[in-house]
């Protein structure tokens, strides 16, 4: 049998698919996975929605929080109104980090937000990448941690020595984690510059 009987034998057969026809359904598979794939990044916008509702609820203990501050405000000793003071700080840097995880975390994972609307749109907000996230997450936990524990050592009567320790050895593990992520974020870093030289 000749090689032009072969081919026409291939071409008469209807279960035989040229392999262009095959690539051609290859590809549309991986088409509609991809997009499925790329779509799903927008499940990540109900979380950035719930933290919205937490930067909320954290207003409103703010609130309460300044009010009873400012009730006891004159019968206050010294200790209590930097305690109050440490408190209202600590809720604003929580709210910040709230805030650099909702705007960083939808710009790098969900969907670019058009600056073009917003006249007061953060200069930071487009610069931060997934390490610059991982970064100022970090740096904002240790401040959280840093108040926490000048808070406990301005009202040392009411914590123990085991509960000083642990929240001393926390903090320094948190700061340490920071220390040891910057460092080795700027390493990759030094290496991916090289590595483009």
């Amino acid at each position: 049998m000749g090689l032009t009987a072969v081919q026409g034998k291939a071409m008469s057969d209807p279960t035989e698919k040229p392999f262009v026809e095959r690539d051609r359904h290859r590809t549309v598979i991986e088409r509609i996975v991809e997009r499925i794939i790329f779509n799903s990044r927008w499940l990540l916008a109900p979380f950035y929605l719930a933290l919205v509702v937490t930067l909320v609820i954290l207003l409103f203990k703010m609130l309460q929080e300044t009010g009873e501050y400012v009730l006891h405000a004159v019968t206050a000793t010294e200790t209590d109104v930097i305690l109050g003071a440490l408190s209202l700080v600590d809720l604003a840097l929580t709210g910040s980090l709230i805030i650099i995880v909702i705007f960083s975390g939808y710009e790098n994972f969900v969907s670019r937000i058009d600056e073009t609307e917003h006249s007061d749109w953060p200069e930071w907000m487009a610069k931060i990448d997934f390490t610059g996230l991982k970064l100022k997450l970090l740096s904002s936990i240790v401040a959280i941690s840093a108040i926490k524990l000048l808070t406990a050592f301005m009202n040392i009567g009411k914590y123990s020595d085991r509960d000083l320790t642990w929240m001393t050895v926390v903090h320094v593990v948190f700061v340490v984690s920071g220390v040891l992520m910057a460092w080795t974020d700027k390493i990759s870093g030094e290496a991916k510059a090289g590595k483009d030289h």
